[in-house]
This record gives C-alpha cells, sequence and structure tokens, in this order.
C-alpha cells in the first residue's frame, strides 16, 4: 500500500489501515506507561484534557475525513512529545535536562521543543484538511495553516493563564513551566509560527520539485 499524502485522492479506511493501527497501539501502549510512571499524577490528567480532547476528534470525524498517512504520522510524533512531556512535567522532562547539561544551557528547554512541533507537526494536516475536505484555492491552504497555528498559540497560552490562576492554581506553575521567563508565552508563540511557516516553505518546495520531475 502506497504512503498517502495530502495531494493522494484515496484515502484508506481504518480497518484496511496497518500503519494507523500501529499508531493506535503504540500510543495506547505508551500513554498507559506515562500514567503508570508520572512523578505528577495531577498534572498528567491536566495535560493529557486536550490530548483525549484531540484524538476523540479525529476517531469521531474519521467516517466524514481520512488524513493522509503523512498527516498521520505527524499527528502521531506530536502526541508522542506530548504525552512523553506530560509523564514528567514540561519543566521537568529528562530529556530536556539532557540536552540543557549537553548545550550548557540555562533552563529545560523541552517545553520550546514542543511548541515548535506544534507548528512544524500540524500545519502539514491542517493543510491536507482545507485542501481536501473544503477544496479551498491552493493559496488559501498555504497560508491559513500558519494563521490558525498562531492563533491557537495565543489561545493555549490564555488557557495555560486560565488554569495557572484560575482553575487549578495548585497545579499551575506545573502546568505553565515558565521556569522564571517572563517571556515564555512569547517564545511559544514564535517557535510555534516559526514551525508552521518552515513546514509550508519546505513542503512548497518538495511538491514544486515533484511536479517539475
Amino acid at each position: 500500500m502506497a504512503f498517502t499524502t495530502a495531494s493522494t485522492v484515496g484515502r484508506v479506511p481504518f480497518g484496511q489501515n496497518t500503519l494507523l493501527k500501529i499508531f493506535l497501539g503504540i500510543f495506547l501502549l505508551v500513554w498507559a506507561w506515562t500514567f503508570i510512571g508520572t512523578t505528577n499524577r495531577s498534572n498528567w490528567i491536566t495535560e493529557n484534557v486536550l490530548t483525549m480532547l484531540f484524538i476523540g476528534g479525529l476517531a469521531w470525524g474519521h467516517k466524514r475525513f481520512k488524513f493522509s498517512d503523512l498527516s498521520y504520522t505527524l499527528m502521531f510524533v506530536y502526541i508522542m512529545l506530548h504525552i512523553y512531556g506530560a509523564m514528567y512535567t514540561y519543566a521537568s522532562n529528562p530529556f530536556g535536562y539532557w540536552l540543557q547539561e549537553v548545550f550548557r544551557g540555562e533552563r529545560n528547554h523541552y517545553d520550546r521543543i514542543v511548541h515548535f512541533s506544534f507548528g512544524l507537526l500540524l500545519a502539514y494536516p491542517m493543510r491536507d484538511y482545507f485542501k481536501n475536505h473544503f477544496g479551498w484555492p491552493n493559496w488559501v491552504c498555504w497560508v491559513l495553516p500558519v494563521e490558525i497555528t498562531l492563533s491557537f498559540s495565543g489561545a493555549y497560552e490564555l488557557i495555560e493563564w486560565a488554569v495557572a490562576d484560575v482553575f487549578f492554581p495548585a497545579q499551575g506553575a506545573d502546568y505553565l513551566g515558565s521556569q522564571g521567563d517572563i517571556w515564555d508565552a512569547q517564545k511559544d508563540m514564535g517557535l510555534a509560527f516559526s514551525g508552521a511557516v518552515l513546514v509550508m516553505v519546505v513542503a512548497s518546495i518538495v511538491r514544486r520539485a515533484a511536479a517539475r520531475a
């Protein structure tokens, strides 16, 4: 079975999609492992609310729209990064500490990696959806994912503020993970925006090159 992209017309149903079944199996195993091994159960639950909404939305809408294999792969990688971060809290992630030690950084940058990945890994699936579900013009499908990434990033920062200051102040500091950086929210939004721009530029270049081949 060919690996489908946003430009592929036919999409394989879940029952016939081996790749998607493998992704789901790995996700459930890793997700259970993060729950068992988490160092902060309250933070794990808070972080995974959005995870379950995201997975639930994909499952609920699968009959109406099937993403390409490439889009599902990118979303799978992003979800793995997120649930691994939720296992330890983003500010205390072991991989982030390792990077901090290797590069002699001043903070744990795992949260920065995930924010950048939000744009890098989810903008292309958005293009897939806009192009194949709505049939919008190509320029809209290239530009809108970048704009939505920036909007969602801003909305997420508002959610973080609400969790940290209004609804769950006891878990707020762990969930926020600003690590003393007063510009943390702005940097997170900038990284997500940069990731979305980068993937749209790369995808456009690859598409043009394939068309000329």
